[in-house]
């Protein structure tokens, strides 16, 4: 599972000219699910949105607060395109979960970051429509997030050039020659 996390002033998503959600100060995140996804890894990203520290404190000290301490709002966005590869120069999105499942799995998700927050401060877009996504971006900054079970194994990294990277000394000395 993946989350795309913008610091934003505020942000809206439109569908068809209908304004389906707006937030005021907060994060946009936008959300990716893989088809090995569970709920552990859904577990970890909710964590994560509501821990990371992106906002600044009241004395104006950067990245002292997170989300719930500040009181501020998370627009969650769908986007099945954030777990993307490349067949040549066309995007194929085979590792994304399938639609019923995900939007399940999504609806699930929504529900576990409004319990572990507050309800009235997570909004989100519309499931599969074509949205418009307004943005106020505040810095701009922008984390992404991937839960631990999708991450590559460390051993199995690839540098630029293809070949494996053994470790960190390998894999500079690697880069080094490209």
């Amino acid at each position: 599972m993946k989350a795309l996390i913008q610091r934003v002033m505020n942000a809206k998503v439109t569908v068809n000219d209908e304004v389906i959600s707006s937030i005021g100060q907060g994060m946009c995140v936008f959300i990716g699910i893989s088809n090995t996804d569970s709920k552990k890894d859904m577990e970890y990203i909710v964590r994560k949105i509501l821990s990371i520290k992106l906002f600044d404190d009241e004395s104006q000290k950067k990245w002292k607060k997170n989300v719930s301490e500040r009181d501020f709002e998370i627009l969650c966005v769908s986007q099945f395109t954030l777990y993307n590869t490349w067949k040549g120069t066309k995007p194929d999105f085979h590792h994304a979960m399938p639609g019923d499942k995900s939007k399940e799995f999504y609806e699930n998700f929504l529900q576990m970051l409004k319990n572990a927050y507050k309800p009235d401060k997570v909004k989100d877009g519309k499931f599969a429509a074509y949205m418009q996504v307004s943005i106020q971006n505040d810095g701009p900054v922008t984390f992404e997030i991937e839960s631990p079970a999708n991450l590559p194994d460390p051993k199995e990294r690839k540098c630029n050039n293809g070949t494996k990277a053994e470790n960190k000394e390998s894999q500079e000395e690697i880069i080094d020659k490209v």
